[in-house]
């Protein structure tokens, strides 16, 4: 029962910046979480942390080491990526527009509304108080939009809403009550500037250059002329009123009488330092910068709103409103493509660190896009569901979850992997279920469309559509254990509609149900159809014996949904008083009921006018799930929370909470009376757009119901639930389709902490040495992270055979597939043969659902296994034979002697 989250599916991208780090790896927001995508691995993973609210920005250090996410309430997280775990929290004062690591990683730049806040980042250390504000500026006349650091992280480029870039001088960081540099002003723009970058000589990465474009499209080249560095020194002792915000470090003790002698000290100290600067390279701050040319990217009416540039290649990439992006050589503006990737927005748009791949998000369409632009190819290509998803399920091994939505597509992930990899979109309406058959790779889906259609998931086609003489509107669905019935459920006609799967013909009209069929499914040991509907009533249908209606099981209020026991003896329906009903479909008798009103509810919605408790909205469960066993039962509804039931003891296991996003309607249970106004809830007024003020119309996916006609105006916050459950075949997952996204729990542990990543000396000498102090496990799994062939094998055999077990079961999973093809060739070669097959038999054991698990990604290594055991195997059986053939002639003939 020790489920975890384990990923997040259907929502790649939801807004915010992406990054890339050590090259392969993309991080995006997904939400108020952070999805990290391996683009070597095609993999993708949803980091376990979680912020208050949507998150907002991402910045990582140059080494791939930190993290730093900051929400829309302005909280900060400051993650380890390779362990996965929060070190440090911080809340900012301002918004933040952009934060940047400094290229050295001492530093990190925040762009906090018209501040400038230069932090000292905060390292493994445990301190009382990690972030140290080192300096701040308060030059910007409007909210900073963007930022970019020098190479030698001594100097800040800054573009801001006042059509105007600055130049900081950081000083090393040495911050001083009263030594201030002025910065210098780059004018010229006609709008707001969404990027400013350092351009850098490609042999000596010293700075030659400023990049600076704004939403209008233009981009400005600006350079120095360092003759006249004398002439435009700026003295050191130029002061100005405080920065607000800087604490006082360093202060001298001494008295009045002190202040000239501290004073000399100080000039002395700064010229030491402007020396320094005129050594380690050009002292930008003193140099007089021009304008060197100025480049229309001619997009009209479309505006720029991403833009980044790689200082390797001098190249700039822009994206636009109208989904266009343009890739520009510097600095003669040279096109090299222009392309549009959809209609809507773009973004995000982002280099990787070698500058050949590039990284596109559209927000609306949850759309997020990797493109190598000198082959002109995907590395990456996903997309999430355009409105939430309704329904999922299960392939028979659990390694396949499809997902249907009301954006009228269907979609195939692979659960190991997290990616998607075909979609469906020959429905003209909502999906609202889905059905996997056992045994086939036959995928079902009925919609709104009123048809119900099969896919190949081999061929990737629709081979076989079903119909009804007048047009319907589906919303269930099942089929048999042969697939050879398929009957789906109608809303409007109340009606159950039979077809064969062979010849696609209607076979049978099921009649009797007076409201919607919303639960359908057949018993999985009989050839008995349970329906379920809002007329408050369970039918049981005998569809082979034509027989029609069997049993009729009422009820108080209306039901909802109904599930089988996976062994066929118990049925289980909810109703709308909040009531899980568990009948005995043989009996037709009521066995128990559980209550789970009190357990669901939670959560206060904002135009709620009572409090979460004494309100009787969503207090039902819209969707039952058995676990393989049988044991116990999923339920979730209308609520943040999802139900674990012991089905024998009708008692509450554990309760799941979705989310603890802020930005979702209903996770609060008590809401902030200061928040409420004479108009209403502050939350539910939407009294600014900054982006339709500027021009754009704001294209992000909480505003998605509120553009939408007939749609509440909710200002188009989502509403936290969940909408269907499914527990995997093999009872080691669970999936649930909520507001969030699809989002995955599992019992194996997707990351495991191996101690031996610490050890910076993994050499072939450390593997000798485990081996002569009796530490096979340790050997093994150095010299598996060494991957040298020789020394693995030799660590397989220095294993006792009474150690095999604890050896085998200590093996971490991401070294299971290099151990595996060891073994193959140990087997081909080895001449300890059943040694080696009693290493096999014990990994496989240990090892056995997580193989199942990833049983595609492991296919090659057990094949080549199988492979070699079944060389021996005929060997061995050619052997005896010969063997036994030649006894039997020897035997006969001492006989005839």
């Amino acid at each position: 029962m020790n489920y975890r989250f384990q990923n997040l599916l259907g929502a790649p991208y939801r807004g915010g910046n992406a990054v890339v780090v050590n090259n392969t790896l993309l991080i995006s927001p997904v939400g108020n979480r952070v999805a990290v995508t391996d683009l070597q691995k095609s993999e993708t993973l949803t980091l376990p942390c979680q912020a208050s609210t949507n998150l907002r920005r991402l910045a990582a250090s140059h080494d791939g080491v930190f993290l730093l996410t900051v929400d829309e309430n302005n909280r900060c997280l400051f993650i380890n990526l390779p362990r996965r775990a929060v070190l440090h929290r911080i809340s900012f004062k301002h918004p933040v527009a952009d934060a940047k690591f400094s290229p050295d990683g001492k530093f990190i730049a925040v762009a906090a509304g018209k501040l400038l806040q230069v932090w000292r980042a905060p390292g493994f250390k445990k301190e009382f108080f990690p972030f140290e504000l080192v300096k701040t500026y308060a030059d910007c006349n409007d909210r900073i939009t963007s930022l970019d650091w020098s190479p030698d992280s001594n100097y800040l480029v800054v573009g801001s809403k006042d059509l105007t870039a600055r130049l900081f001088y950081l000083k090393n960081g040495n911050a001083k009550k009263n030594s201030y540099t002025k910065p210098f002003l780059f004018l010229g723009h006609r709008d707001v500037i969404l990027g400013a970058f350092f351009g850098v000589n490609k042999n000596t990465n010293v700075v030659t250059k400023v990049y600076t474009s704004s939403r209008d499209g233009a981009i400005f080249s600006w350079g120095y002329n360092d003759s006249d560095g004398k002439s435009n020194e700026i003295d050191g002792d130029f002061s100005d009123p405080e920065s607000p915000g800087t604490p006082e470090q360093g202060q001298g003790q001494d008295g009045e009488d002190g202040n000239e002698v501290n004073l000399k000290k100080r000039k002395k100290i700064d010229a030491e330092d402007d020396e320094m600067d005129g050594t380690n390279g050009p002292a930008l701050h003193k140099m007089k910068w021009e304008l060197l040319k100025k480049n229309f990217c001619m997009q009209a009416p479309a505006k720029l709103t991403a833009c980044d540039y790689h200082k390797g290649l001098d190249m700039v990439v822009v994206g636009f409103s109208n989904g266009v992006f343009a890739l520009y050589q510097m600095p003669d503006f040279v096109c090299i493509h222009l392309l549009s990737i959809s209609r809507e927005k773009i973004t995000t748009a982002v280099f990787n660190d070698l500058g050949n791949w590039l990284t596109f998000g559209c927000a609306r369409l949850g759309q997020l896009l990797v493109w190598e632009w000198k082959s002109e190819s995907y590395i990456l290509k996903q997309q999430g569901h355009y409105f939430d998803v309704n329904c999922l399920a299960y392939s028979s091994d659990s390694q396949l979850l499809a997902t249907g939505a009301d954006d009228n597509k269907i979609k195939v992930w692979t659960v190991s992997s997290g990616f998607c990899f075909i979609t469906f979109s020959e429905h003209t309406n909502a999906v609202t279920a889905l059905h996997f058959i056992a045994g086939k790779s036959c995928l079902l889906s009925a919609s709104l469309d009123g048809t119900v259609r099969a896919w190949d998931l081999i061929r990737y086609r629709n081979f076989r559509t079903f119909v009804t003489p007048t047009p319907k509107q589906f919303v269930s669905l099942a089929s048999d254990q042969s697939g050879e019935v398929i009957c789906a459920g109608t809303l409007d006609s109340f009606e159950i509609f039979v077809w064969s799967m062979n010849t696609g013909r209607l076979l049978d009209v099921l009649s009797g149900h007076e409201g919607p069929v919303h639960g359908l499914m057949f018993s999985p040991t009989s050839a008995i159809l349970a329906s379920s509907s809002w007329d408050k009533s369970v039918r049981l249908w005998d569809i082979f014996e034509g027989k029609g209606g069997v049993e009729k099981f009422d009820h108080t209020h209306e039901i909802l949904t109904l599930v089988y026991r996976p062994d066929g003896k118990q049925l289980a329906c909810s109703t709308l008083d909040g009531l899980i009903h568990f009948w005995d479909p043989i009996e037709g008798l009521e066995m128990f009921s559980i209550e789970g009103r009190r357990d669901i509810s939670g959560g206060r919605l904002m135009s709620d006018r009572r409090s979460s408790a004494n309100s009787s909205a969503g207090k039902c469960f819209t969707s039952l799930s058995y676990s393989a066993d049988g044991g116990y039962i999923l339920a979730g509804g209308s609520s943040k929370y999802i139900c674990m039931y012991d089905v024998a003891d009708q008692v509450l296991l554990r309760r799941f909470q979705i989310t603890q996003n802020l930005s979702l309607d209903g996770v609060l249970d008590f809401l902030n009376s200061k928040n409420m106004t004479e108009a209403g809830p502050l939350d539910l007024i939407d009294d600014h757009d900054s982006d339709t003020e500027e021009g754009v119309d704001k294209q992000i996916r909480d505003k998605l119901a509120y553009d939408l006609p007939g749609s509440m105006p909710n200002n188009g916050r989502p509403i936290i639930r969940t909408k269907c459950l499914r527990i995997a075949p093999t009872g080691r997952s669970w999936a649930a389709a909520t507001t969030e996204g699809v989002m995955l729990y599992s019992m194996d542990e997707s990351f495991i902490f191996d101690p031996t990543d610490l050890d910076i000396d993994v050499t072939p000498e450390a593997v000798d040495a485990a081996l002569k102090n009796d530490q096979p496990r340790i050997a093994l799994i150095l010299s598996l992270r060494m991957n040298e062939d020789a020394l693995i094998k030799k660590c397989i055999v220095a294993v006792a055979p009474s150690d095999i077990l604890a050896v085998a079961s200590s093996v971490p999973f991401r070294y299971l597939q290099r151990l595996v093809e060891a073994l193959a060739e140990l087997l081909e070669k080895c001449p300890h043969l059943e040694f080696v097959m009693q290493w096999s038999q014990e990994l496989f054991k240990a090892h056995g659902d997580s193989i199942q698990q990833n049983s595609r990604k492991l296919s090659p290594a057990m094949k080549s296994l199988q492979k070699a055991i079944t060389m021996l195997h005929q060997d061995l059986a050619d052997t005896c034979s010969s063997n036994e053939y030649m006894l039997r002639y020897l035997c006969s003939t001492s006989n005839k002697k």
